[in-house]
């Protein structure tokens, strides 16, 4: 194993630069607001300077009733802004063990060498998050001509075809075949489900 002390094989040029960290699945959120709480406290202010973890908001109609809840664009990585390498190009033994021991932090995508994200990946993540901000999305997303099963009602184990999309009522138009005849039937998002091949 390798001292991120010692080792400076292919390591960025010193200052700070956006970094992806691997963590738990679900400790995302702890993750982020630990090190936003702590760096003031052990002095990294000047090290690590913007924790990102990009979300989404999702919406469902489920019993005529509409939920929203939080989700996770990335699941299982939050991106960092930080001052990793000193002017020698080594890791800054402070700020490297502070952010990879965090609860939750399973380790810096490189591992004991981590890669700077290039630019291009900031800005299509900066994408994302300004893409995602203050609108809401289907937890499903379906598309128009997309067949599905019926999985709850009067016409459930029936297959259909989705003919319309109302993502703010979370409804949607199927056309059913009854007795040969193609009838359209309003459903909500959850009374259908895909067909899987």
């Amino acid at each position: 194993m390798s001292d991120p002390e010692t080792d400076s094989a292919a390591t960025p040029p010193v200052c700070n630069q956006w970094f992806a960290l691997h963590t738990l699945s679900g400790q995302e959120g702890k993750v982020k607001k630990y090190i936003e709480k702590f760096k003031k406290a052990e002095e990294l202010d000047d090290q690590i300077f913007e924790v990102l973890l990009p979300t989404e908001i999702v919406s469902e109609v489920k019993n005529g009733k509409k939920s929203t809840k939080t989700r996770k664009l990335y699941s299982g990585y939050v991106f960092i802004n930080m001052r990793l390498y000193g002017e020698d190009k080594k890791l800054i033994n402070r700020p490297w063990y502070f952010v990879k021991e965090t609860s939750g932090v399973i380790g810096f995508v490189g591992g004991e060498n981590p890669a700077s994200l290039r630019q291009s990946e900031v800005d299509e993540i900066r994408a994302r998050i300004e893409a995602a901000n203050g609108k809401e999305v289907p937890k499903i997303a379906y598309e128009i001509g997309e067949n599905v099963k019926i999985i709850d009602g009067a016409f459930a184990n029936l297959t259909g075809r989705i003919d319309e999309i109302d993502p703010d009522r979370g409804k949607l138009i199927i056309s059913v075949s009854i007795f040969g005849r193609f009838t359209p039937v309003e459903l909500e998002y959850w009374q259908v489900e895909r067909i899987t091949e």
